[in-house]
Order: structure tokens, then sequence, then C-alpha cells
């Protein structure tokens, strides 16, 4: 079949990329789905810093691919051997497709899917194929969704059933955003209740960890973020002290807030700079933990004797540390019973065609969760 899609040929173009165009609205060829494979109509996609950053060329990805990562749909068609799913159904994404039997997925921890992460890194679904074409060269699939579609094909292992009377660009958000932001405090953090938190960086993973945050017991609650527009959101949503990152003395303010530092700070800005804030903020015996995914090259700048003589965990935290078909329903589930409020996360609603000028809200810290309806 033929359907639409939104096409990086080459990253790093000049913004604003209303001008330069990254991404061109072009009708590709999607083949049907294989073996152990699902073709969706996709309803809502979100625009991630991790779309950006390819964009961009911070985090490079083999081009041309068709991009986007974080959706909602429905299954239109089934391929060879998918049983647990039918037509009709509504799914979402999980950008890390597990294989349920290498060594991290027996362990528990299908965000570290060995085959996953390969397929990811290759453009390729989880079975090693490419259903995307353009006169009949081969696409590559951005972490084997590729949501800026009208249509996708994607492996049976990269979606998650969900209750259908859930909005799409509600359900798109469970896909991304709150599963990595909700998953570090719950998963990776393990957060107890009364913990002091901070939050560094308010895009949607930022603020959906802040819910988490509120969600699980914390008691203070710092949000760190340069927009003044995200820190009267983080506000809104439950955070108990604002601090402008670019103040100055901005950690000496959150540790004087807090009266020595945070028990979990995160970082979620993507930069190594912000993670190095976040670790500075949090207190003796504390933990820090990154969900951002900065550039390659950056390195950080952290004392071991700190480390050590402070005990201090740092900890990294993909995906959210996420059992997809476990945690999305779960976090559904509080949605619906009105600890998450993950709407408010969604500052528009965009056409496909709209996709580029989309991207620069991104980049200029305007947006926190624009979602592409079909």
């Amino acid at each position: 079949m033929r359907t639409r899609a939104a096409i990086l040929s080459r990253a790093g173009l000049p913004r604003p990329y209303a001008t330069s165009r990254p991404l061109e609205i072009e009708e590709i060829e999607l083949a049907e789905p294989g073996p152990g494979e699902v073709l969706i109509a996709v309803r809502a996609a979100g625009l991630c810093h991790s779309d950006l950053s390819v964009i961009d060329g911070n985090r490079p990805r083999p081009l041309p691919m068709a991009l986007g990562h974080e959706c909602a749909g429905v299954v239109v068609s089934l391929g060879d051997g998918v049983t647990d799913l039918s037509v009709g159904d509504h799914v979402v994404a999980a950008f890390v497709p597990s294989c349920r039997a290498c060594g991290p997925c027996r362990q528990g921890r299908p965000a570290l899917c060995e085959p996953g992460a390969a397929s990811n890194s290759a453009g390729t679904l989880l079975g090693g194929a490419r259903r995307l074409s353009r006169g009949g060269a081969a696409l590559h699939h951005h972490l084997g969704v590729s949501a800026f579609a009208d249509h996708a094909v994607l492996s049976r292992r990269s979606l998650v059933r969900v209750d259908p009377t859930l909005r799409f660009e509600e359900a798109a958000l469970f896909g991304c955003a709150v599963v990595t932001g909700v998953g570090a405090v719950v998963n990776t953090a393990q957060l107890h209740a009364g913990a002091s938190v901070a939050v560094v960086g308010l895009g949607g993973v930022g603020l959906a960890a802040l819910l988490g945050a509120r969600a699980a017991g914390a008691g203070e609650v710092v949000a760190i973020d340069l927009a003044p527009e995200k820190l009267a959101l983080a506000r809104e949503l439950g955070a108990t002290q604002l601090v402008a990152a670019g103040e100055p003395d901005v950690a000496e303010r959150v540790r004087e807030l807090t009266h020595g530092g945070v028990d979990v700070a995160f970082e979620m800005a993507g930069s190594a700079r912000a993670l190095e804030l976040a670790f500075t903020v949090t207190r003796r015996g504390g933990t820090t933990v990154s969900a951002g995914l900065a550039p390659p090259a950056a390195r950080l700048a952290l004392s071991p004797l700190t480390l050590v003589a402070e005990e201090r965990t740092l900890r990294g935290s993909y995906l959210g540390s996420a059992d997809p078909a476990r945690d999305i329903p779960r976090y559904i589930g509080w949605f619906r019973e009105g600890r998450l409020p993950v709407d408010r996360l969604l500052s528009a609603r965009l056409a496909l065609g709209d996709i580029n000028r989309g991207f620069d809200e991104l980049a200029d810290g305007r947006a926190v969760r624009q979602m592409i309806v079909f």
C-alpha cells in the first residue's frame, strides 16, 4: 500500500525548520506486515526531543528515515503468527521492542533488550526487516515505529493493547513521555513516600516525572527549567519550589531551598551540564537519575571522591526501566483514577504538514508535547 510519511533525508539543516524543511511529507510504499508484525493506522503521534536530536544531528541515525516514535493507533491487519491482537484493537507503540528471550529480557529488563537495541540502531524492525521504501529503495524505520505517517508496520513486540475509550492523543503520551518519565520515578529510583525530589528539564518527560513523583507521594518537589511558562505549568502540576535554571548559583539556590539537597534528582534535559546540576543538588546518600539523552560525545565532570565519600548513586534510566506491557496499562489506570493528569502535557494539536514548524516550537522550548492528529 501507499501512505504519507515524514521523511528525514539529511540531518543538521539550519533553523528555522519551517524554512529549511528537514522533514518532507512524501507518499511512500509500505509493505504488508510479515510474520510477527502488525499494520496499524496511526491516529496520533507526539513530537519528542528524541526526534529532534535526529533532525539536528546530535543523535546520528541511518538515513533516509521515516521519523517518529511516540504514537497510538488502530490495528488494521496482522502478520502470520500474531494471535493475541485483533483488527480494530487500539494500541500504543513502545520505542524498544523486546524479544523476551535475550539476557536482559529474561532478567525482567525488556527496555534493555539486546536484539531490540540492535534493530533500533540499524533502522529496522525487530526481525531485521524494512517494510518502508521510496521509489524501490528501502527507507529506515525510527526506533521500530516511524510514527509520523498515516500507517505503519511494527513488530508485535513493539505494541501494547490499550483501553479503546482513551483518546488517541492521550494514549500516545504513554508510549514515550509517560512511560519514560513516570518509569524513571517508579522503576529506576523506586521513590518512597515523603522523599524530596528535583526535576531538571521540564519537557514532556520531565513533567511526566514530576507527575510521577507526586503520584508516588514525594514531599518536596523542586522544578528547574529555563522557560518561565514551563515553570508555571510545573507549579500547577504540583511542584512546591520553582528555580530558573539560568539564574546565578542555581545549584546553591536549590540546596538552600532543600536544606542541603534532595533525596532524588532527575535529569530530563539531555545535556551533560543538566546532569552535573542534578548531581550537585542531590544530598549525601541520595540518588541522581538521568533519563535525558545527551549527544554521544558529551562527557561529565564529576568528583569520584564525592561519589564514594557521600555514598551517592548515579543511575541511567532508559524507557523508564519499564516493562511496557505491564507499565503502560498501569499508568493509564493511574490517569483514569486522577493520579496522573498527563493530558495537561498536551500543548498543541498539529496536522502532519505542520511538523517542521512544530519542531521549531520544540527546539525553542515553547512546547511541552505537541501531537500530530490524523
